[in-house]
């Protein structure tokens, strides 16, 4: 369906793209994966054939039809319906004769194709598409103008999946979505019959849709089949394998090299020194995997505090005059994990606004801790960084007193050391720059977190670096997040943010996904079942401090491994030029027997810690 052959895309200098080759199979849904800056959206564009590669070719049967989300959202006095309708152009072209044509053998084929693809339908397929995305029938009726960016962005979606292209092209199509508006999308694309590529950070989605993963790196694709946690396992399989060759290759250049340096200027091994050299000079380098940094990222301690942070007893909220959200009640205590359910325009930001006393309760009372620091992160902060300031003056200036050390450890938690903390704003990309807002607002080291959809310009690796990050963190957290991974494995309680107040949802994320699903399909009447919430939060507390000791022990033992592997390199060093050694081969080798018996030690606990881990 899909071939990408040898394709190298250069900009500014730089390539973006080497040789990049695939074979992408028929009827297959893709995601496109690879860290932030790497080059998928350079790649998609290449598909669409906005952007011509420097060499290579991207081919495709002559009659596809691609299908993609133009960078302009759809604007104007139409509605997101009529806007709808009008993306199956074909369709809207034989309306449109029909109705003018005088010709009655011409109105005859009109309506037969227009039977043929379907058209009478079309009406119904729009509006079950744009429910789907968050529009219900008023909203459907609305002028697109009335909307913001973000739902316009929607509409456009709606269209681009209206119009059931052969091969579908989307970038991230959850940024601009509610986790009800993601659920939704992903039933309809597993239900999708043509080629689907979608570029997307979404673990949930990439594993409940996809069959390959389509991984991006340095320049290079690479093909996986299934989905993104059966990518993880087969890529670290072969990182480890490369790893272990390169490893391997280093101990045979060290010897090669002992080689050369000993019997160069001896005549009666001048040749074989020769040739070693020779031997030397035409082994590749294996490239050791790099460890990035900005995977590694931490929020620093609060003081504690005694619960609770924060009690509302029939709180309202609202804006002006009117009030979006009535009669809540609420207790956040110190070691509360929350997520907040609910569509986009239900409240659940009025709400986090309100917890982070940027709202004042408009009726009943709202009580917080006196010595409460809150850090709250949303969107708006990542678009106000100065682009032509450094994190280090970002920093400083919202630091200050604070010595230069103290900027610089804040700054380092979150990846921004050395020279990065240098670059200026306008030179990074998305994700780094909303690593740089959590850096930010937790510098005074919050007891509570507000974090409002913080993953939308994160990739894969650094959200889950953030979820790690989460865990580790001792205060309260609230979250407003599309991203299940992230609301599983951080929220032990559940809010829903709907008819114009907010309540416990006492039940699992399973739960309101199954409850999500069947008012897609028109079936609403059951509720979530009832569970223990006490119980679940006990669990869910016992669970991250068991992922964080098997962390430590994973880490440990790597620290070990390392040491192991090194001390061992030494003694075959020696081994191999005797000559040189500071003890006897005997003594060496009991060494080394020794090294081994505690490196296969290492490795067992490493192994045994790792794959409890990975079960969770």
């Amino acid at each position: 369906m899909l071939n990408l052959n040898a394709i190298t895309v250069r900009l500014g200098g730089r390539i973006i793209l080497d040789r990049a080759a695939a074979a992408l199979p028929p009827r297959s849904r893709v995601g496109l994966i690879g860290r932030n800056g790497a080059g998928k959206s350079t790649l998609m564009k290449v598909m669409i054939g906005q952007l011509d590669p420097d060499e290579g070719s991207c081919d495709m049967p002559r009659d596809t039809r691609l299908g993609y989300i133009a960078q302009e959202a759809p604007s104007g006095t139409a509605t997101p319906f009529e806007t709808v309708l009008e993306a199956d152009k074909e369709r809207a072209a034989l309306m449109e004769e029909a109705e003018h044509t005088q010709d009655p053998d011409r109105l005859g084929h009109i309506y037969e194709r227009l039977t043929t693809i379907d058209a009478y339908t079309a009406p119904a397929r729009a509006a079950r598409i744009l429910v789907g995305l968050g529009f219900d029938e008023e909203m459907q009726g609305r002028p697109l103008d009335s909307y913001s960016g973000g739902w316009k962005m929607r509409v456009a979606l709606a269209s681009l999946l209206f119009s059931n292209p052969d091969l579908l092209l989307l970038d991230e199509p959850s940024n601009h979505l509610d986790l009800e508006a993601t659920l939704w999308l992903e039933n309809f694309l597993k239900a999708y019959r043509g080629t689907v590529v979608i570029i997307s950070h979404e673990r949930d989605l990439l594993n409940n849709v996809v069959d390959y993963i389509l991984h991006l790196e340095g320049g290079k694709v690479t093909l996986y089949p299934g989905g993104y946690d059966a990518f993880e396992r087969q890529r670290a399989e072969r990182l480890a394998q490369l790893e272990s060759a390169r490893t391997k290759q280093q101990a045979e250049r060290e010897k090669l090299q002992e080689y050369v340096a000993r019997n160069s200027a001896r005549a009666s091994t001048a040749k074989q020194a020769q040739s070693r050299a020779k031997a030397l000079a035409r082994m590749q380098p294996i490239a050791a995997a790099i460890e990035d940094p900005t995977l590694h990222f931490g929020f620093p301690s609060p003081a504690e505090l005694r619960p609770p942070l924060i009690t509302m007893d029939m709180a309202s909220v609202g804006y002006g005059d009117t009030p979006i959200l009535k009669r809540i009640n609420m207790r956040i205590d110190p070691d509360d994990r929350i997520a907040l359910l609910g569509r986009n325009g239900n409240g659940k930001t009025t709400l986090a606004r309100l917890i982070a006393a940027q709202l004042a309760p408009m009726e009943g009372e709202m009580a917080s801790s006196p010595k409460m620091n809150v850090g709250y992160f949303t969107q708006y902060q990542v678009e106000e960084l100065d682009v032509t300031d450094t994190p280090l003056e970002h920093m400083t200036r919202v630091m200050k007193g604070a010595t230069p050390g103290a900027v610089r450890a804040q700054l380092g938690r979150f990846g921004f050391s050395g020279e990065r903390a240098v670059q200026k704003v306008g030179s990074m990309s998305g994700g780094e720059r909303a690593r740089l807002a959590l850096a930010l607002i937790t510098r005074d080291a919050p007891h509570m977190l507000i974090l409002d959809e913080p993953t939308n310009h994160l990739d894969v690796d650094s959200r889950e670096a953030l979820v790690q990050a989460l865990n580790d963190y001792s205060g309260a957290v609230v979250i407003v997040s599309h991203d299940r991974h992230m609301i599983e494995l951080v929220a032990d309680r559940l809010v829903l943010v709907d008819n114009g107040t907010a309540q416990p949802f006492d039940g699992s994320l399973d739960d309101y996904t199954d409850i999500i699903l069947r008012k897609a399909d028109g079936n609403s009447s059951s509720d979530a079942p009832k569970v223990d919430r006490k119980a679940d939060k006990k669990a869910a507390a016992e669970w991250r401090e068991k992922q964080k000791l098997l962390k430590n022990a994973v880490n440990k033992a790597e620290r070990e491994m390392a040491a192991l592997a090194a001390e061992r390199t030494r003694i075959d060093a020696a081994l191999a030029n005797p000559a040189k050694a500071t003890a006897k081969t005997s003594d060496l080798m009991v060494q080394r027997a020794a090294i081994e018996k505690k490196l296969a030690a290492a490795e067992e606990v490493w192994m045994e810690a790792g794959a409890a881990l990975e079960a969770g």
